[in-house]
């Protein structure tokens, strides 16, 4: 194997990824990801096929005025139609006219799609291969030549897959990259296939992977132990079917495991914020689960585990999360032992000694709780509030005395009207309002009452709310879960309420989280001394 030192980065979000289904990039998102690939040291941004739609020929028009710091921008075609001259197709026209330095031209390899899907002959689809590539870098570009279908074409006819990517390479393209386009072939096959290969290549060659079989990491990574110093993928893993090459696993795997430059090490401290970036504007929802960069990747459970990993993170983390702008979570929940209790006060600022009784009364709070439905694994908030509660470290900022909600049907128009006693101190006010649901209603007149005492209030706004059925076996009695996700100025929050009223857990959670949202404002109480084991930061 030839190893190599640098491996160059090639994005097909914007191409490849917007065929993903569920993804629709506008012209605006198209630019800002392409800005933020820049930004992050992506060195070729395949933004898109000019002519294809009117969307990328704006594209192109736009990028071409702005400021490109590390990337290089590519456009995509295919090669020339059969039976014409490369520079009378419109196709090739548009694409040498579009202003990037650098095209993909796409061709075919396999012998069984060249007489079937283009429905010409063997020795066509090489002229055809050839005056493209040689037509574009008459015009001065850099040509990546990207053998479609290429492992299929190689198990099918060797020989002539062979042919199709040497034609490419004498007409003068800079790249060459076989394409797993099927993403049926094997990390094994990959690797072995490249082998036999490669003595006939005089330039760089990269790799192009899809992920039907789940291992187009893994095929990429084969293929750059193979030598090939260019990879094709997308971030988050984007695309079409199951997706491509998953471009952070890639970039991860190379820098911390391989040692093989790719971004450098202070970029790949962003590599977190640019998968967010990119699941954000494309409008997905992140993976907790994905490598590397999940929410969920170095979050800690198990009592045992979570001991473990305070004592030692290695003992259950391959990386330390911070080289990849990760962070450690330590959970907790019913599965939860002291350590993990110790470690989560910490972090609000609460240090405990792990021999203390209050850390084993918390804990059989939590299991209480846990049993009736509550889940505070996304509920930091209120947890804090909890282990405040428990040791006499939160504030009564306001009382709920009692509340009404009234909803009703009007001309075909459902309306709710929520009517709230509070209590501040030594004194009560009533205030009423309507929303669009109960909820919505009970927030507008609670913060109308508290607003009053509390203008620091104003800034805190509710931006998320989730029910899930706890016990869906029991049909319309059943216990609800109610996660309120709010924020401020300066940060967000979340907040759990559970019961088998769904207003009532709506109400439990609200309330979590307004009271979080002043403790954050007017501050906690401080135990001057600390006292069983007790102190506050």
């Amino acid at each position: 194997m030839s190893r190599p030192e640098r491996v160059f980065l090639y994005d097909t979000t914007l191409r490849d990824g917007a065929q993903a289904e569920g993804v629709s990039f506008s012209l605006e998102d198209k630019i800002r990801i392409a800005q933020k690939l820049d930004e992050f040291g992506i060195h070729y941004i395949e933004a898109g096929w000019p002519g294809s739609n009117p969307k990328d020929n704006e594209f192109f028009k736009i990028a071409h005025d702005l400021e490109w710091k590390n990337a290089k921008l590519v456009a995509f075609s295919m090669t020339r139609r059969k039976g014409i001259k490369a520079e009378n197709d419109d196709n090739i026209i548009t694409l040498l006219s579009c202003g990037t330095p650098v095209v993909a031209i796409v061709g075919k390899t396999w012998d069984f799609h060249v007489t079937e899907a283009l429905g010409t002959t063997l020795e066509e689809n090489l002229r055809m291969i050839e005056d493209t590539v040689r037509l574009a870098k008459r015009e001065g570009k850099e040509v990546v030549y990207d053998a479609e279908h290429f492992f299929d074409g190689y198990k099918s006819n060797p020989s002539y897959a062979l042919e199709t990517i040497l034609a490419a390479q004498e007409a003068g393209a800079d790249w060459i990259v076989p394409c797993d386009t099927n993403g049926g072939t094997l990390p094994h096959e990959i690797e072995r296939i490249l082998a036999e290969v490669k003595p006939h290549l005089k330039v760089p060659f990269g790799i192009h992977t899809h992920n039907d079989c789940d291992t187009a990491v893994a095929g990429a990574i084969a293929a750059v132990l193979q030598g090939a110093t260019q990879v094709q993928g997308t971030i988050n893993g984007i695309g079409e079917r199951t997706g491509n090459c998953n471009l952070i696993s890639v970039i991860a795997n190379l820098e911390l495991k391989l040692g093989i430059h790719c971004v450098g090490k202070e970029r790949l401290r962003k590599l977190t914020e640019l998968s967010y970036f990119v699941s954000e504007v494309a409008n997905l929802v992140p993976n907790d689960k994905q490598p590397f960069v999940g929410k969920s990747v170095f979050a800690h459970k198990g009592g045992m585990h979570s001991d473990a990993v305070m004592k030692r993170p290695e003992t259950y983390e391959h990386i330390p999360p911070e080289l990849v702008g990760n962070k450690r979570r330590i959970l907790v929940s019913e599965l939860a032992g002291r350590a993990a209790v110790v470690a989560k006060a910490a972090e609000f600022g609460i240090y405990l000694d792990k021999r203390s009784p209050e850390v084993a009364h918390i804990i059989n709070e939590i299991k209480r709780r846990e049993r009736e439905g509550y889940e505070y694994e996304s509920a930091d908030a209120s947890l804090e509030l909890l282990i405040r509660r428990h040791l006499g470290l939160s504030r009564r900022f306001f009382e709920l005395v009692n509340f009404t909600v009234v909803v009703t049907h009007r001309n075909g128009t459902i309306t709710a009207e929520a009517k709230v006693k509070v209590r501040v101190g030594d004194e009560e006010l009533i205030t009423a309002a309507e929303g669009d649901g109960p909820v919505h209603a009970l927030d507008i007149a609670l913060r109308k009452a508290l607003e009053s005492f509390y203008p620091e209030l104003k800034s805190v706004r509710l931006t998320d709310y989730k029910v899930r059925v706890v016990n869906s076996e029991a049909a319309t009695g059943a216990k609800v879960r109610v996660l309120i996700e709010s924020r401020d100025e300066t940060g967000v929050w979340t907040t759990i309420g559970v019961s088998s009223n769904i207003i009532e857990a709506s109400l439990i959670a609200l309330l979590d989280s307004l009271e979080y949202g002043l403790l954050r404002k007017l501050g906690a109480p401080v135990l001057a001394t600390p006292t069983s084991g007790v102190a506050k930061g």
